[in-house]
Order: structure tokens, then C-alpha cells, then sequence
């Protein structure tokens, strides 16, 4: 897989709003030029597929039918990364999710997103637990 697409609004404030949120890093400036603008974000380490932020006249218009689950990174935990992710932006979304141990949040453009509980190291030590 090359990358996931998203289209929005404003590509370059959204394409920088993620790359904060994840810590991750923007690749490339837009060029300016007659086209839509463009711009991708990844994580320095590779470890996860780029994000290629496009703009696009219209707006989004429903729930998404794909949405990232993010993670507290090792190190936090999922109430300092929910403080931290409001700060930057995110607002909590009702899309029907009941009593979840998650939250439900949406990007400056209304997109959805997940920040789950357990971070990675988290993760990684109850799937170990369970083999």
C-alpha cells in the first residue's frame, strides 16, 4: 500500500494538524500550481503507511465509513492523550458508540477518529499474555 487519501477542505492545516497529533512528520510542502493542492505526512520510523492529505470543493457529508484508531503513545495514558488531543483541536463525536472504554473524537474537518485505551507496549504485552 502507498498511502490513505483523504480529501478535505484544507489539506496543508488539516495534513499539519495529524502530523502533530501523531507525531509524525510532514514530507512535503504543496507546490503551488493550478491543481489541487496535496501534501503527506508519515511517521519518521516508516512503521506505519503514509497519509496523503488532497483537496477537494466539498464537504464532508455523513460518518465516515473508514477511521483511524489511534493509541497513547508508550509513556502516556489514554486520559493525558484525550487532554492532549482536545488541546489540539479534536471534539468529541456521538455516533451511536454507547458505553465504550474508547473515545470518539473528530479532526478540525469532522473527521472520526478512535483514541483507544492501551498503549502500544500495552498492546504488545496482553497479546503476549494470551499466546
Amino acid at each position: 500500500m502507498s498511502q490513505i487519501t483523504i480529501d478535505c477542505h484544507d489539506p496543508v492545516a488539516l495534513a499539519r494538524w495529524w502530523a502533530d497529533a501523531l507525531g509524525w512528520d510532514v514530507l512535503d510542502e504543496p507546490e503551488d500550481d493550478d491543481g489541487p493542492v496535496e501534501i503527506e505526512i508519515a511517521p519518521s520510523d516508516g512503521s506505519a503507511t503514509n497519509w496523503l492529505f488532497i483537496e477537494v470543493p466539498e464537504g464532508k457529508a455523513g460518518k465516515n465509513r473508514i477511521h483511524p484508531d489511534v493509541r497513547p503513545p508508550d509513556g502516556s495514558d489514554q486520559a493525558s492523550e484525550l487532554a492532549r488531543l482536545l488541546a489540539l483541536g479534536a471534539t468529541p463525536v456521538d455516533v451511536g458508540q454507547g458505553d465504550v472504554p474508547w473515545h470518539v473524537l473528530a479532526d478540525p474537518e469532522g473527521n472520526e477518529f478512535c483514541l483507544l485505551r492501551s498503549t502500544p507496549s500495552q498492546l504488545a504485552a496482553a497479546q503476549a499474555a494470551a499466546t
